[in-house]
């Protein structure tokens, strides 16, 4: 894999350059007084009463820093991930897992190519090339297309504030840590009050780790990202963006009996946003955004290939059985939407449309398949969401939208149209005499089964092969979200809680089928997925509470639990990560930071055997564990810091309820998961100019 390097070797002597510059003149440049980075091991900064979440990625977090989106998020309670290998993990949140969760960057989507999600669509994300990540829970939101019915999670980038007197700025960072990873970050802007031109560019690469037993688990990865936006800003209420990017990556997984050999990204797009127009239009924005996906998956590049058995006359000999495939997924998103103001009342309409195009094609000794287009999806929405502050402390927001859409199946010569509505009404209170927040809400969604639900599996409700293209109903999710937010001196809480009703529930089911979908190669030579609708109950909670023992002592615990039941079947609803508890201690001084991270996770004896997702499925009860690590941050000098952490300091043994099995091409047998990682050591140097 081609990989750019000319930022890589510069970036980290620039950093060691700015560093000992700073110490060396330390002590005759004035210097202002600046507080530690803590290391993030806890989401505390709910808004909206804990109902939204905003973290920053460029603050380092424990576990080691993220390598992809879903690294991340699994760093906020109520996220897990089913995991492959070492990156490119495929999110879920409270049990809920792919098209309900909603995915964006800087307002648009970017989906994966892969039949089996190998690429999902958090795996073309680098967290820390982002300012913000936002993550609105339950369907309490219809601004963006096709809303994701469990959450809607935002990835952006703000708008650079430059003038003549600071004509750039930017950061950058360098991490280093066991199992040969090495990670670097550079985002630099320059420009003006009118104009600037902004880079993000990073690289990635790990070795394969070592679990608590030193057996290496098949986990390696390399990627890069490069971004470019160029902007122009008038004056104070214009601003307009045009911004390009490209990446590439390889993951070896032992999970899956192929690795990802490519994953090529490429994007462009413009967006504009103008305020202040009326007195009553506050901002009118919009954008346009492609993407193309160029995805490779093979058994060959990064592992031996499998051996097969040829026989030529008398004679029988194996053969090395080399495949690989190609998809490619190409997106154009736009979104328009007005935001308006008059008296108590705060309103935002618009329309949003996206059409994607994915295309496959397939070669072995056996068969060699052109790159052919197979599915077209087109949607097309408009919403409106009204916010109305009826009292001085009670606001009632509310907004509805409907998106027409339409999916062409080429190979099946046959399509699908679908009218989706959604809509949601929410409380929310302020208590200002016992510093305390709340909102109730109850959300209506329905969700058109995505692409790898029609393609990826074998069979439908019918129980018939191919195709299940019309067989699946649309799911329907009504559900209540409530939460609570107090804080009291040194003590503070919060509790976020839904309980949700699923009509057609899109559940997958795995088990030997004679015609085996596009997915099935991940599974085995037959054992794959089939499809049906069941209705299904949902609930849980994520919980937390803080407390400021001293000045200098802070201490925090969360937990979060998610529960469902397939109602028309009597089981458990499967991949459902188990309860999960993470306790925080940390000491904070104005220079340095230490601070301890204690995860204790349940057994989940809650499973349906063989059922799940299009990437994995519940195999058997899962044992609990608890792992600990330490982390400590320095402040060196202005604008430059360190971080160190040991992530799993008793170098436990022991794997998540939601890792794949390994692939047999690695050892494993066909129930056995792979392990988490043992004993890992890393390091984080920072800064910003």
């Amino acid at each position: 894999m081609a990989q750019p390097k000319f930022f890589l070797q510069p970036l980290a002597a620039a950093i060691s350059v700015a560093c000992y510059s700073s110490v060396a003149f330390a002590n005759v440049q004035p210097m202002a007084t600046q507080l530690a980075p803590i290391v993030v091991t806890a989401q505390l900064a709910n808004d909206t009463n804990g109902l939204i979440i905003h973290a920053d990625p460029k603050q380092p977090i424990q576990p080691i820093p993220a390598s992809d989106g879903a690294d991340y998020l699994q760093s906020i309670p109520g996220f897990n991930a089913i995991k492959n290998g070492g990156t490119n993990a495929d999110v879920t949140f409270r049990g809920m897992f792919g098209s309900r969760i909603k995915i964006l960057t800087d307002g648009s989507e970017n989906l994966g190519a892969c039949p089996a999600r190998m690429d999902a669509p958090t795996s073309y994300i680098q967290p820390e090339s982002y300012d913000q990540i936002s993550v609105i829970k339950g369907p309490q939101t219809v601004q963006y297309a096709n809303t994701g019915s469990a959450a809607t999670v935002i990835f952006e980038r703000k708008k650079p504030e430059l003038n003549t007197e600071k004509s750039y700025q930017g950061q950058a960072s360098v991490l280093m840590g066991s199992f040969g990873r090495l990670d670097h970050n550079v985002e630099a802007t320059v420009g003006d009050e009118k104009k600037y031109a902004r880079l993000n560019a990073n690289r990635s690469e790990s070795n394969s780790y070592k679990d608590g037993d030193g057996h290496t688990v098949p986990s390696a990865w390399e990627r890069w990202n490069a971004d470019l936006a160029l902007g122009w800003t008038p004056n104070e209420d214009t601003w307009l963006e045009l911004t390009g990017g490209k990446s590439d990556g390889e993951a070896l997984y032992a999970g899956r009996d192929m690795d990802g050999s490519q994953f090529a990204r490429e994007s462009l797009g413009l967006r504009f946003e103008k305020k202040n127009l009326t007195e009553v239009i506050k901002k009118v924005e919009g954008q346009v955004n492609y993407s193309y996906n160029d995805h490779v998956m093979d058994n060959f590049r990064l592992r031996t290939p499998p051996m097969m058995k040829m026989t030529h006359g008398a004679h029988t000999m194996l053969m090395p059985n080399p495949s690989e495939m190609q998809v490619t997924r190409r997106t154009l998103n736009s979104r328009l939407a007005m935001t308006s103001e008059w008296n108590k009342i705060d309103l935002v309409t618009g329309i949003d449309s996206q059409q994607n195009r994915h295309a496959g094609s397939m070669k072995s000794m056996m068969m060699n398949m052109p790159l052919t287009t197979n599915m077209k999806f087109q949607s097309y929405g408009a919403f409106g969401e009204l916010g109305y502050q009826f009292s001085e402390n009670s606001k009632l927001v509310t907004g509805a939208r409907l998106d027409q859409v339409k999916i062409d199946a080429l190979k099946l010569n046959d399509d699908r149209k679908e009218t989706l509505p959604s809509a949601f009404i929410r409380l929310e209170n302020q208590y200002p005499e016992y510093n305390a927040k709340s909102y109730i809400g109850l959300g209506y969604v329905e969700r058109v089964p995505d692409y790898w639900e029609l393609f990826s599996t074998a069979h439908g409700n019918t129980g018939m092969a191919k195709p299940t293209f019309n067989d699946l109903n649309n799911e329907k999710t009504l559900q209540l979200d409530l939460g609570y937010q107090h804080q009291y001196g040194a003590f503070n809480s919060w509790v976020s809680a839904y309980a949700g009703l699923i009509n057609d529930y899109i559940l997958m089911s795995y088990h030997n089928h004679s015609m085996a979908g596009m997915g099935g190669h991940d599974h085995g030579s037959s054992f794959s997925a089939g499809a049906k609708n069941v209705d299904a109950t949902i609930a849980g909670a994520e919980v937390g509470i803080g407390y400021q023992l001293s000045d200098a002592i802070q201490a925090d615990v969360s937990a979060a639990y998610a529960w469902g039941e397939n109602t028309t079947d009597q089981k458990a609803l499967p991949q459902i990560a188990p309860l999960e508890g993470r306790f925080n201690l940390r000491y904070v001084q104005d220079k340095y930071t230490l601070g301890m991270l204690w995860r204790v996770v349940a057994k989940q004896d809650r499973i349906s055997l063989n059922q799940g997702n299009i990437v994995g499925y519940d195999m058997s009860e899962s044992k609990g564990f608890a792992t600990l690590a330490l982390n400590a941050s320095y402040h060196i000098v202005k604008d430059v810091d360190v971080a160190v952490g040991i992530d799993n300091v008793l170098d436990k043994t022991y794997t998540e309820h939601l890792n794949k099995a390994g692939s047999s091409g690695f050892g494993f047998a066909s129930t056995e998961q792979f392990n988490n990682a043992g004993r890992n050591y890393w390091a984080r140097i920072s800064m910003k100019f």
